[in-house]
Parts: C-alpha cells; sequence; structure tokens
C-alpha cells in the first residue's frame, strides 16, 4: 500500500487509523497474500483511488459499495467503477439505466466513473481490496474498521452530505449519520438480484441534484 496515492486532505484526517495496530495487521496480510501468488484487486498503487481524487473538502456525495470487482482488470478503487474498455457489470448496467429513467441520461459507453469523482462523489467500497475470482474474501481483516472512520470524518466535518445507500449493509454501516445535518438516500441494491425491489424509479440522482441547489452546493453532472 505504501505506493497508493492519497490526498492529504485524507492523510491529516485519517492518520491515527494509518498509523493503528490494525492497518499494519492489513498491511502484513496483503504482503503475505501477494507473496503466495494471489492476485488482489484493485492493483496496489489505485487502492486509495477514491481518496486521491476526492478530496475531502469537496466531498459532496457518497456512494457505499461493498468491495471491488473481483475479476481481472476490473477495479480502479472507485465502487461500482470499471476501468475503461472493460465490460460494464450488471449491477453497474442497472445504475445506468436508473440515470436513464431519473435524468434521461444515455448509457455511457464504459464504466469508468472518474468523472464522478472529480465532482465530489466518493465512491467507498466497505473493504478496499479482494482476491482475484473470490468475492468478500477481504472482508473481516481491517478494511471495515478503516472505511467506519472514514464516514465518521465526512459525518463530522463536513456539512449537507448526500449519502446514497443502496441495500442493506451500506445501510447498516451508515447508521450513526447525522440526519438532521445530511441527506440519506436508501433503496435496494442495483444488482439484478434486488434492483426490482425499490432501486429502479428510486431517482437518486434528481434527488441528489435537487438537495444541493437547496443548499446553493454545485450540484454534479452525472453526465460520463
Amino acid at each position: 500500500m505504501s505506493n497508493a496515492k492519497i490526498h492529504k486532505s485524507w492523510k491529516i484526517e485519517l492518520n491515527e487509523e494509518f498509523t493503528a495496530p490494525y492497518m499494519s495487521d492489513l498491511r502484513s496480510f496483503l504482503k503475505q497474500q501477494i507473496s503466495l501468488g494471489k492476485k488482489i484487486y484493485p492493483p496496489m498503487n489505485k487502492i486509495f483511488n477514491a481518496f486521491n481524487l476526492t478530496p475531502l473538502s469537496k466531498v459532496k456525495v457518497v456512494i457505499v459499495g461493498q468491495d471491488p470487482y473481483h475479476g481481472e482488470g476490473q477495479a480502479n478503487g472507485l465502487s461500482f467503477s470499471v476501468e475503461k474498455f472493460k465490460k460494464i457489470p450488471p449491477s453497474l448496467q442497472n445504475i445506468f439505466k436508473e440515470l436513464f429513467d431519473d435524468l434521461r441520461i444515455t448509457s455511457p459507453q464504459n464504466g469508468d466513473l472518474q468523472n464522478w469523482a472529480h465532482q465530489g462523489v466518493l465512491m467507498l467500497n466497505n473493504s478496499l481490496t479482494v482476491e482475484k475470482g473470490m468475492p468478500g474474501s477481504h472482508q473481516g481483516k481491517g478494511w471495515e474498521k478503516f472505511t467506519d472512520s472514514v464516514l465518521k470524518v465526512i459525518n463530522k466535518k463536513r456539512n449537507n452530505i448526500v449519502f446514497i445507500l443502496w441495500g442493506r449493509k451500506a445501510q447498516e454501516k451508515c447508521n450513526f449519520i447525522d440526519k438532521n445535518n445530511h441527506l440519506i438516500l436508501e433503496s435496494a441494491h442495483p444488482s439484478p438480484f434486488s434492483a426490482h425491489n425499490g432501486f429502479f424509479g428510486s431517482k437518486p440522482f434528481s434527488k441528489t441534484n435537487n438537495y444541493l441547489k437547496q443548499k446553493n452546493i454545485e450540484p454534479i453532472d452525472w453526465q460520463l
């Protein structure tokens, strides 16, 4: 993780986390997995990509995912996002369907969501790494503690943030968010297994922008 880029604003706020024993254990775990020849995603230099592209002071929206895509070359450090020229995964296809239904923005040709990140959408996974072909393989290794701390920093240090929580796990992770100071948008997960249970028709993109405009904050251009 030593070569992973991360904006200095996050380094300052999360200094205690980066120096905590659990983070040292997590580094050792990842080094061990790599030494055993296991493929870890995203690449080590992109583990903190979300924090590098979206400084704390720029955060307007937080989208919480579970863990990175576990297919070859997919994950790029942003939840739900994939590298350009990779096939768009089913959950992201459904996100784009809802984007069209909500704002009539046609589906992009690729699934790289960096444009959102640059505008202040922090796309945060619960676990920041995963083993190839093994979804959930790095759960319980320490990432959850780290990402909980990230969310607590945003809740405390920022005002009028939109938290977009798709699925029960994301909703449980954010149960400490101050609803009087932030907007929480909850729905089913965009996965093909659950999207028809309330994700489709939830209009998270227009609701986000309406709230930001009410707070005199520049809305997100969701066009990719």
